[in-house]
């Protein structure tokens, strides 16, 4: 979606994509990667997920980008952090102990700023793109980040025709054709979890299949 469509989203505060607890995924299966204490982590299209304040409560040093200043100030503020400001080329850089956000269009993130950064985490970034902004998000990730980097990236798939994103579908299959070559995909997890969503189910959905891969650029 264009950035005048989450700007209103979060000016509304509706924010039905914000999940009030940790994201049960990435508890379950970022310890698995291995990665180092102090390793950066990048959280693309981050809002003010609590999944920002777990990993720097893991010990690594987060990288958010968000698009939405509303988004990036509610989360140091209901954190009670107290950031620096600064501009960082076409970016608003926050920063407070281990959490940075970068506040603007994620396409302006450049591998300078990324530099080091040896993870990533993707929950509900890929999801939020329509068809024809994702081999273009997946581009710039790849352009952005070094090879070695390794995380996880959580999808959803169901029947397009029956319900309007965001969050979109995004099957198994293109998710495939996106990332590869250049990345190696396995997946950690498959299942439907549409009675567990009751939001879905009144769009009259009749599957919400979650998928959690691991990844790693070459």
């Amino acid at each position: 979606m264009h950035a005048e469509f989450w700007q209103a989203r979060w000016a509304r505060s509706e924010i039905g994509f914000h999940l009030p607890e940790v994201n049960p995924y990435l508890q379950q299966y970022w310890p698995a990667l291995g990665l180092p204490e102090g390793a950066r982590v990048l959280v693309p299209l981050c809002g003010k997920s609590l999944d920002l304040a777990w990993l720097a409560g893991q010990g690594y040093h987060v990288v958010g980008v968000e698009l939405a200043q509303r988004a990036v100030e509610d989360f140091f503020d209901e954190h009670k952090l107290l950031p620096e400001v600064s501009e960082v080329g076409a970016l608003r850089l926050y920063r407070a102990g281990a959490v940075e956000i970068y506040c603007g269009d994620f396409f302006a993130l450049t591998a300078q700023q990324l530099d080091g950064c040896s993870a990533l985490y993707d929950r509900a970034a890929l999801i939020a793109l329509p068809p024809e902004m994702r081999a273009r998000y997946v581009a710039h990730l790849t352009q952005v980040l070094s090879s070695g980097c390794q995380g996880l990236l959580v999808s959803l798939d169901y029947d397009q025709a029956r319900m309007d994103g965001p969050p979109f579908a995004v099957a198994d299959e293109e998710v495939q054709r996106l990332y590869t070559p250049e990345w190696q995909l396995q997946e950690l997890m498959c299942g439907d979890v549409l009675g567990d969503n009751w939001k879905f189910l009144k769009r009259g959905l009749e599957r919400l299949d979650e998928r959690v891969y691991q990844l790693r650029k070459d």
